[in-house]
C-alpha cells in the first residue's frame, strides 16, 4: 500500500488544538492497526525551539536523538506510539540554513536560488524523510504550525499543494477552524471560518474535512451553512466541541463523530474498528477517583500554562495509576520567602529551568521538604537545588552553588560540563537526548523502574561535580544514578527519608497516560502515604 499524508492546518486564531488534533487522530488510526508517522512543520525562523523564551514558546520537548523539538511532539509521544525523532520536527530555519549551505557549496549548480522551487523541495524532502522514520509507514501526519494567512508560513502551504498535485490519491488535507459564539447577540458566526477558507483556496488548497472548534454542538443549519460558504460537503463539517474534563476525551469524540471513518474511505485505507478500549478504562479512572493527592510545583513559569505541559501530564498519569486525582499547587518560586509560602501539600516537585530567578525560593523548597520528611521531586535543576541545599544546610559550605547561578563560588557543587566551557553557542550545544544510566541496587530509583539499567533523556549544561561525592555520600546524600561508563552523576537520593529523589534528566518526556513514568508513579505513592500519615 503506497504511503498516505494527512495535513492538518488551522485558521482564523492560534492555539486552536491542532497538535492534540493531529494526535487523537493519529491514535485512532493505530488504533485501527496502522503505522503512523508525526512530523510538525514551523513557520519560525528560529532552527529549533532550544533558545526560546518558555514564556513565549512553552516547553521545548526533546527526543531520543537528541534533537529540541516543539511542545507539540509530546502530545505526540502521549498518545501514539509513533517514533519520534529530529525527523519530526522541521523548521523555517532549517530549512533556510539548508537551502543556503546548498548554495554555498554549488549545489545548485548556479542557479539562481528561489522559494519556489529550492525551498519547497526541501519542506516536501522533510515529509517524504517523515516517512522513512519507520518501516512500512501507512500514514504520515503531518502537523503545519501557525495560522493559514500568516506570511511565514506561505512557503509550507505552497509545498503542501505542491506535493498533492504530485500525489493526489494518496493525501486529505484537514483544516482545524473556529466558530465563535458571540453572547451580545446570541448567534454563532460562521464568517471567520468562510475567510479561512478563502484564503486556503487561494493558496491552491481546498480542505476536504473542517473541524470546527466549538463551545457547544453546531446545528444542521450551522454546517449547511459552512459546507455551502466553504465548498465542502456537509459529511465533511464536524465539530471539535472544548472538552470539559480531559483533552484524553477528544479521540472518543472525534470518533463518535466518525472522523477516522471518513478518513479511512477517502484514503482508501482499511475499514477497520479502532479498539479504544484502554483509552476508555483510562477515562473511567479518572472520572471516578478514590481519593486525592495535592503536589507543590515550585518553578519559574508557572504563568505559561504550557511551560512544564509534559511535568503537569506525568503527573496526572501516575495520579490516574493510582486511582486518584491530582491537585496541583503552584509556586512563583521568586515568590518564595520561607517556608510558610508554600505549606499545606503532600509533596513538591522543582521543574528544570535556566537563570537565577527564583533560585533561593527552590532552596527553601528543597530544605523545607529535607527537614519536614515531605516527599520531593527534582528535575534536571531541580536535582542541582537539593544538592546545593544539602551543601549549604548539612555540609555547612557556606556560598557553595552552581557556576551557574554565581562563577565565583567558592564550593561549585554543581558546573558547567567541561565539554560546554569553551562553546560560543547556546543553541543545540547542551547534552541533549538520550543516555544509558546504572542505578544502586537497592535505591528508590531502582525500586521504582524494577530494574538496574535505564535510559532517560537530558537538556542541560551543568552537571554534579563528583569533588564532592563522597562528603556528601557520608552525611546521606547518595549518588544512585550513574552514567553508563563514566562517573557522572544521573540520580541523587537522601538516606533516612521517605523519598527525596533529584533526577539530572528529564524523565516526564518518557509518560504516558497508558504508561505512566515510574518515577512519577513512585513519587505520587510517597506522597499519598505522607498524606495518610499527616491525616
Amino acid at each position: 500500500m503506497d504511503v498516505k499524508y494527512i495535513f492538518v492546518t488551522g485558521g482564523v486564531v492560534s492555539s486552536l488544538g491542532k497538535g492534540l488534533t493531529a494526535a487523537s487522530i493519529a491514535l485512532l488510526l493505530e488504533k485501527r492497526g496502522l503505522k503512523v508517522a508525526m512530523l510538525k512543520l514551523d513557520p519560525y525562523l528560529n532552527v529549533d525551539p532550544g533558545t526560546m523564551n518558555p514564556f513565549q514558546h512553552g516547553e521545548v520537548y526533546v527526543t531520543d536523538d537528541g534533537a529540541e523539538t516543539d511542545l507539540d511532539l509530546g502530545h505526540y509521544f502521549r498518545f501514539t506510539e509513533a517514533p519520534l525523532s529530529r525527523a519530526s520536527n522541521t523548521t523555517s530555519g532549517q530549512i533556510y540554513e539548508e537551502v543556503i549551505r546548498r548554495e554555498r557549496v554549488g549545489d545548485y549548480l548556479g542557479k539562481t536560488v528561489q522559494v519556489i522551487p529550492h525551498v519547497t523541495d526541501e519542506i516536501k524532502k522533510r515529509i517524504l524523510q517523515a516517512s522513512r522514520t519507520q518501516d512500512e509507514t501507512d500514514v504520515v501526519m503531518v502537523e503545519i504550525g501557525g495560522t493559514v494567512g500568516d506570511i511565514e508560513s506561505l512557503p509550507f502551504l505552497e509545498a503542501i499543494r505542491q506535493f498533492r498535485y504530485e500525489r493526489a490519491d494518496h493525501c486529505l488535507n484537514i483544516h482545524l477552524t473556529y466558530v465563535p459564539y458571540l453572547k451580545a447577540a446570541g448567534e454563532v458566526k460562521t464568517k471567520p471560518t468562510q475567510h479561512s477558507v478563502q484564503v486556503l483556496r487561494e493558496i491552491g488548497l481546498i480542505p476536504d474535512l473542517l473541524l470546527c472548534r466549538c463551545e457547544n454542538p453546531l446545528s444542521e443549519e450551522i454546517k449547511d451553512k459552512i459546507s455551502l460558504f466553504c465548498s465542502v460537503p456537509k459529511e465533511a463539517v464536524m465539530d471539535e466541541v472544548d472538552v470539559d474534563f480531559s483533552i484524553y476525551e477528544v479521540p472518543l469524540f472525534l470518533r463518535d463523530q466518525g472522523l477516522d471513518d471518513k478518513i479511512c474511505k477517502r484514503l482508501n485505507l482499511p475499514n477497520l474498528k479502532a479498539d479504544l478500549s484502554e483509552w476508555e478504562r483510562l477515562l473511567y479512572k479518572m472520572r471516578h477517583p478514590k481519593g486525592k493527592v495535592v503536589i507543590g510545583i515550585v518553578g519559574k513559569y508557572l504563568q505559561h500554562q504550557d511551560a512544564y505541559k509534559s511535568v503537569f501530564e506525568a503527573l496526572h498519569h501516575a495520579a490516574i495509576s493510582h486511582g486518584v486525582s491530582l491537585e496541583v499547587r503552584t509556586f512563583e518560586s521568586d515568590k518564595v520567602t520561607g517556608f510558610e509560602n508554600i505549606q499545606g501539600c503532600d509533596g513538591y516537585l522543582v521543574p528544570g529551568g535556566f537563570g537565577s530567578r527564583g533560585w533561593i525560593g527552590k532552596l527553601l523548597t528543597a530544605q523545607y521538604c529535607r527537614e519536614k520528611q515531605i516527599p520531593y521531586f527534582g528535575l534536571c535543576l531541580g536535582m542541582q537545588v537539593m544538592c546545593v541545599e544539602f551543601a549549604r544546610d548539612v555540609l555547612h559550605l557556606q556560598g557553595a552553588s552552581s557556576t551557574e547561578m554565581d562563577p565565583e563560588t567558592p564550593y561549585p557543587v554543581i558546573s558547567l560540563l567541561s565539554e560546554q566551557q569553551k562553546t560560543p553557542y547556546l543553541g543545540g550545544t547542551m547534552r541533549l537526548g538520550a543516555y544509558p544510566c546504572l542505578l544502586k541496587e537497592g535505591s528508590l530509583s531502582h525500586k521504582a523502574y524494577g530494574q538496574l539499567r535505564i535510559s532517560e533523556r537530558h537538556r542541560h549544561r551543568y552537571e554534579f561535580n563528583s569533588q564532592f561525592k563522597e562528603a556528601f555520600e557520608k552525611q546521606g546524600l547518595i549518588q544512585t544514578g550513574t552514567l553508563e561508563g563514566h562517573p557522572l552523576c544521573e540520580i541523587m537520593e537522601i538516606r533516612n527519608h521517605p523519598w527525596m529523589v533529584g533526577v539530572q534528566y528529564h524523565p516526564e518526556f518518557q509518560s504516558r497516560p497508558v504508561k505512566p513514568h515510574p518515577l512519577f508513579t513512585d513519587f505520587i505513592q510517597a506522597s499519598l502515604n505522607h498524606a495518610l500519615g499527616r491525616n
